[in-house]
């Protein structure tokens, strides 16, 4: 017994180093979740008044240094809090599962060209388009409004969905499963106040929804005629066919996006 201790310290540098790189693992993944993000003006925020708490103590103000203690104290459930979206996204990416899943190479890609054709029908005829794709995380919420459609992706029911005269044009198409699920759907705007002004109602929904879930959104705007693509709260804009069906082979399935 003495004899397996001794050989299990001898790896107890091996423990340490994949401790420790477990850990800069972790930090690195958090930094890549928040970079961009307001999340990190609030950790500037938090890491200020953590700064202020050890001086505070040092220096002998005992009143100031009592009120930081008190909120310190509770610092898990304020960053909880704080960053619930950004905590929601990182979790929604462990364990993703790629919208072609359960598809063929084949009907993965005439889905894509049906979206991409549909997209660019409504910016040639400067129609406007909301297009949600769902991806890991489920829309069940957004499903109960609206008007099923359950049927399969075809650029010509998408252009017809969007026509002026629909009375289902407004809202927004969900495409789940690799069908099209429900169209005439509400989507939330989004709060956020850094967001332009100028950005019309589709794109705040799409910012909205996409600040929630992991959802891919579509955006055909009847102003200009341009395309974009909404993920986690940031627009990609001024996309053709191209680079409109790159990017959603990256965010919808990233193996094969890598190789197209």
């Amino acid at each position: 017994m003495s004899g397996f201790l001794e050989s299990f310290s001898h790896l107890r540098w091996l423990l340490d180093l994949l401790d420790i790189g477990l850990v800069a693992f972790i930090v690195y993944r958090i930094i890549l979740l928040i970079k961009g993000t307001r999340a990190v003006q609030m950790l500037l925020g938090l890491a200020v008044l953590v700064l202020i708490y050890f001086i505070s103590r040092m220096a002998g103000l005992f009143t100031l240094h009592w009120l930081l203690d008190n909120f310190l104290s509770s610092i898990i459930i304020v960053i909880i809090v704080i960053f619930q979206a950004d905590i929601r996204r990182a979790l929604i990416h462990v364990g993703r599962n790629p919208f072609f899943a359960e598809m063929s190479p084949g009907e993965g890609e005439e889905i894509l060209d049906e979206i991409v054709k549909a997209c660019v029908n409504l910016a040639n005829k400067r129609i406007g388009g909301l297009i949600v794709i769902e991806r890991e995380t489920g829309l069940k919420d957004f499903l109960e409004v609206g008007v099923e459609i359950d049927a399969r992706v075809s650029s010509d029911l998408i252009t017809s969905i969007f026509l002026p005269y629909s009375p289902i044009h407004d809202g927004a198409l969900i495409i789940r499963q690799g069908r099209l699920a429900r169209a005439g759907c509400f989507l939330p705007l989004t709060q956020n106040p850094d967001i332009s002004k100028n950005l019309g109602t589709r794109h705040r929904a799409a910012i909205g929804l996409t600040e929630m879930v992991d959802a891919a959104v579509i955006v055909v705007s009847e102003e200009t005629g341009k395309i974009a693509v909404v993920i986690g709260g940031k627009i990609t804009r001024g996309l053709d066919s191209t680079s409109l069906k790159r990017v959603l082979r990256r965010l919808l399935d990233p193996a094969r996006g890598r190789k197209g």
